[in-house]
C-alpha cells in the first residue's frame, strides 16, 4: 500500500468546527496509509491551538507551527518541502472549512496507479453551505487531459483542495507554488505545470464537499485590485498557452463580474460555473 501524505494550510481565521469536521474526513478515510501535515501560518486563537494540539497527538498527524502569517502558497511549498524529503509519491490537497468524501483517496490512487501518465487527478466537487448542509450544486470538471487544457482557457481544470498530486508534476514542473502569490495560487501551479508537459485528469465522481458561504464573494472575489490582477494572469495564462482569441474575451467577460455587485456575481456564478 503506497503512502499519502495530505497538505493542510491553517491560518487564524479557520473556524474550530469545521477543522474538526475537515481533518476527521481525512483521518477516517477508507484508504488508510495517510499522514496529515497541517501547516499554520502564524498566530491563532487559543481554541483553534487547543484544537490543533488535540489533534497533534494523533500519530498519523504532523503540526508545523510557522510563528508569522507569510501566505498559503509559501505554507504550502514548507509542507511539500517536507513530503519530498521523506520521500512521499502522492500528496493530496485539502482546505480547513471543506469535508473529503471516505473513499476520495482510495479512488484518487487507484486512478493514479492505473494511469501512469497523469500527474494530478482531481474531482467532482458538491457545495455545502455555513451549516454543512448541500446547497444542491455539484460541479463536475473534465476529465481527461486534453479536456483539463481546453478547459483552462476559461477556468481552472481542477478544484484545488479536490487534487491528489504525484510527485512527477512537481519533477516535470520544476516548481511549487509561486511565493508571491496570495491569491490564485493553483492557477498559476496548473499553468507552470501544462506548460512543462503536465498531464491532468479529474474523476466523475464527488470527491470533496466544498464550503461555499453568502460571504465569498463579499471577501475574496470583489473589488478591481483583484480583477485586474484576475486579468493579468488570464492574459497570461492565454499567451503561454496558445489559447484563441475567445479565451481573450472571456477573460474581459470576466472581469466585468469581478467588479460588479454581489448580487451580480451570484448570477453569473449560477450561468457559467
Amino acid at each position: 500500500m503506497k503512502k499519502i501524505a495530505v497538505i493542510l494550510p491553517v491560518y487564524k481565521n479557520d473556524k474550530v468546527q469545521y477543522i474538526k469536521l475537515s481533518f476527521d474526513s481525512i483521518l477516517n478515510q477508507t484508504y488508510k496509509d495517510i499522514h496529515l501535515f497541517i501547516g499554520v501560518d502564524g498566530p491563532v486563537g487559543k481554541d483553534l491551538e487547543e484544537c490543533l494540539k488535540m489533534y497533534e497527538q494523533d500519530e498519523r498527524v504532523t503540526v508545523e507551527w510557522f510563528k508569522e502569517n507569510r501566505g498559503l502558497a509559501i505554507v504550502l511549498n514548507d509542507l511539500l518541502d517536507i513530503c519530498f524529503k521523506e520521500g512521499y509519491e502522492y500528496i493530496a490537497r485539502m482546505d480547513a472549512d471543506d469535508i473529503s468524501m471516505p473513499e476520495r483517496f482510495e479512488k484518487q490512487i487507484a486512478y493514479l496507479q492505473q494511469h501512469p501518465e497523469i500527474d494530478v487527478v482531481g474531482g467532482a466537487i458538491e457545495e455545502i453551505d455555513e451549516n454543512s448542509e448541500s446547497r444542491g450544486k455539484i460541479i463536475v470538471y473534465p476529465l481527461t487531459s486534453d479536456d483539463c487544457y481546453n478547459f483552462f482557457a476559461r477556468r481552472n481544470p481542477h478544484a484545488h483542495p479536490a487534487v491528489m498530486f504525484r510527485k512527477s508534476f512537481f519533477d516535470k514542473a520544476g516548481c511549487k507554488y509561486r511565493p508571491e502569490y496570495r491569491q490564485n495560487q493553483d492557477t498559476m501551479l496548473w499553468l507552470d505545470g501544462m506548460k512543462a508537459g503536465t498531464k491532468h485528469a479529474n474523476l466523475p465522481d464527488v470527491v470533496l464537499r466544498f464550503r461555499f458561504t453568502n460571504s465569498l464573494f463579499k471577501k475574496r472575489r470583489n473589488g478591481w485590485a483583484f480583477a485586474k490582477k484576475q486579468l493579468h494572469d488570464r492574459k497570461i495564462i492565454n499567451k503561454t498557452l496558445g489559447y484563441g482569441f475567445g479565451a481573450t474575451v472571456f477573460g474581459y467577460m470576466m472581469f466585468c463580474m469581478l467588479v460588479s455587485p454581489p448580487w451580480v456575481k451570484k448570477i453569473a456564478y449560477k450561468v457559467f460555473r
